[in-house]
């Protein structure tokens, strides 16, 4: 017990001012991870050497000292993972949503207005530009 405890005191005291682990490294890992495991089954010593990168950068980030550029490069990471998620979930929601509803496009503005399906020949209203078309749902 005893030892567990200074072990804990000496790593925090060592890791004080020190980076540590963010979303971008705990990624890196992920990845480093995965790449080990197709080594496993490729022998590749490409995916071997991409991995051992993988990982000694992400050492590199959570031992830094430098804070404000490590968190600079998380918020980069963060800002394009959110843009790729929202992609991602906009067209799931696309697909699921296309049983009840269909999507046209203004003729004037090409604004995309939502319509329920199965309602037969209704005249919409664009929202934007305020023209009125027909269309069969």
């Amino acid at each position: 017990m005893k030892f567990m405890e200074n072990f804990r005191r000496k790593l925090a005291k060592f890791m004080y001012g020190r980076y540590g682990m963010d979303h971008m490294s705990k990624f890196i890992i992920y990845i480093t991870f995965v790449l080990l495991l197709f080594t496993l089954f490729t022998n590749s010593s490409i995916l071997y050497f991409i991995a051992l990168i993988g990982l000694l950068y992400t050492y590199y980030r959570a031992f830094s000292k430098n804070i404000s550029k490590r968190y600079h490069e998380n918020e980069v990471y963060l800002k394009v993972k959110y843009k790729v998620l929202g992609r991602f979930n906009k067209f799931i929601f696309r697909c699921k949503d296309r049983k009840t509803h269909v999507i046209f496009k203004c003729p004037s503005c090409s604004q995309k207005i939502r319509v329920p399906r199965g309602k037969g020949n209704i005249s919409i209203k664009c929202p934007k530009c305020r023209i009125e078309f027909t269309k069969r749902t």
